[in-house]
């Protein structure tokens, strides 16, 4: 009886370290995922976690985190049922194994964190993958659905309106200085006609004929006079001297 219990503990003990060792060898190393990935409405996104592990591929669940505003986040398992969810794996060249999910039409609610939670032989070698944030964003709409060629001409006709707004001051100013140089020239010119406005140009020759004659004459009168003054002098002292 003692040898059968001592074999048991024997046997028992050989199958744990086995499943020990068995458990070790299936511990996973983690690759690194894509921090985030941004895809439009109604587009398709594709999602993978990859790990490197020498026991083979792991047991995984897509797990979908939805952060609110406060920070906090709510995991729940990605719906397998849904029809727009696809998921499969392979193992690459290196001996890494990728676990693939993929979203055929994602909608603003499919925004989150989506990770991959690996299950090993224990629940101690359960974990996470890194992980990859999903950013599901809206387009814009457009007002007016231009072509390019509408866009180009466009562009062209700003810039000839640039163009017209940048010389138009400057030829105005040339023409306002050209016109007030044309009115200083006319100014001058009406100035001076107004120096000789009203003068008579007949009576101004006989006034000017007068002032040169007298002139003419009072020198001309000036020596007779003094010619006869010397006359009579002479004559006195003639006068004086006879007998």
């Amino acid at each position: 009886m003692n040898v059968i219990a001592v074999l048991f503990l024997f046997g028992w003990a050989v199958v744990s370290q086995g499943d020990r060792s068995q458990g070790d060898r299936s511990q996973a190393t983690l690759e690194a995922d894509r921090p985030s990935l941004r895809v439009q409405l109604s587009h398709a996104a594709h999602l993978q976690c990859c790990y490197h592990t020498t026991g083979g591929a792991l047991t995984h669940v897509w797990i979908h985190s939805v952060h609110t505003v406060n920070g906090t986040g709510f995991p729940m398992t990605v719906d397998l049922k849904d029809p727009r969810v696809t998921v499969d794996q392979n193992q690459t060249v290196e001996g890494v194994w990728c676990h693939h999910l993929s979203l055929s039409s994602v909608q603003l609610e499919d925004s989150g964190l989506y990770q991959c939670l690996l299950n090993g032989r224990s629940p101690r070698s359960s974990m996470y993958t890194h992980g990859t944030y999903l950013q599901v964003y809206k387009p814009m709409e457009k007002m007016f659905n231009l072509s390019e060629t509408v866009k180009n001409r466009i562009l062209a006709v700003e810039g000839v309106l640039l163009l017209v707004c940048v010389l138009l001051p400057g030829v105005i100013l040339l023409f306002k200085a050209k016109r007030v140089n044309e009115l200083e020239i006319l100014r001058g010119k009406r100035e001076e006609e107004n120096i000789y406005e009203g003068l008579n140009l007949e009576d101004c020759s006989t006034t000017y004929d007068k002032i040169q004659l007298s002139l003419v004459q009072g020198a001309y009168q000036d020596v007779g006079y003094r010619v006869k003054e010397m006359g009579e002098d002479e004559e006195d002292d003639a006068q004086l001297q006879k007998p």
